[in-house]
């Protein structure tokens, strides 16, 4: 019962790595916050978390709609007072290559930056009512290592790095430790996605040509991620803040 009498707000929590998430901090104790651009999923997730015993609430919201993002927050805010891990997951993959729109730029940077910038702004009293709370991005490996693929996924996940660093000596004084998750490759409803982007008919062989530069051999489930998620929110990181942890079976080591 590692958060035992938290509060969680996680992002796109109705599927994937998510959902995994959520499911993972109701078992340790947290009463967790689902927010999900799809009610369905959002209320799904929240289901399963109470038909197991936990204690969750589903909040359905746009991560790019800032207004409704505040909304959220004055929420949360109102009925919690304090907010002890705040996990900014919701992202998207963005166009590919570099003959890309303004809206497709603008579509990434907004929903994979600039929406976890806000939500913990927003948020940010209440994380420091806590008394010691967590804030935890999701990156990416090519946040890392940069993709040949998607030059601007790479950007904002990237961006999201500067960002951990220096949201983390912002708010050391406060309590409130901040790092970011840097998966690889997720077996997830996405992950497809990044495959189909450019030749949607030789996705498979795109797959398996990936699948074979990770050093362990294969993607990572969802679970697994959720681990780290659950050790960067809990007290066993307490010393841990301005990290890019890489979750990726060994690809951004070589």
């Amino acid at each position: 019962m590692r958060l035992e009498g938290k509060t969680a707000l996680i992002t796109a929590s109705g599927s994937g790595m998510g959902r995994a998430a959520a499911l993972r901090f109701a078992e340790e104790g947290a009463t967790v916050l689902v927010a999900d651009i799809k009610r369905e999923a959002a209320e799904e997730t929240v289901r399963a978390i109470t038909d197991a015993g936990g204690k969750a609430r589903a909040f359905v919201v746009d991560v790019n709609d800032l207004d409704a993002l505040k909304e959220v927050a004055d929420a949360v805010a109102r009925d919690y007072g304090a907010l002890h891990v705040l996990y900014n997951h919701a992202g998207i993959p963005g166009a590919a290559g570099i003959d890309i729109t303004a809206a497709d730029w603008e579509r990434a940077v907004n929903i994979n930056m600039r929406s976890g910038f806000f939500l913990t702004a927003y948020l940010a009293d209440a994380l420091r009512r806590a008394g010691g709370a967590s804030v935890i991005f999701t990156s990416s490996v090519t946040g890392l290592v940069g993709s040949p693929y998607s030059p601007l996924y790479s950007l904002t996940k990237g961006g999201l790095l500067a960002l951990t660093r220096s949201l983390a000596l912002h708010l050391a004084a406060d309590k409130v430790r901040v790092n970011a998750i840097c998966p690889g490759s997720v077996d997830t409803p996405m992950l497809p996605q990044f495959f189909s982007r450019t030749a949607p008919e030789d996705m498979e062989r795109q797959r398996a040509q990936f699948f074979a530069q990770i050093p362990l051999g294969r993607p990572s489930q969802p679970e697994e991620i959720a681990e780290v998620a659950l050790f960067l929110a809990s007290d066993a990181s307490s010393y841990i803040t301005g990290v890019a942890l890489p979750v990726d079976g060994g690809y951004s080591a070589k």
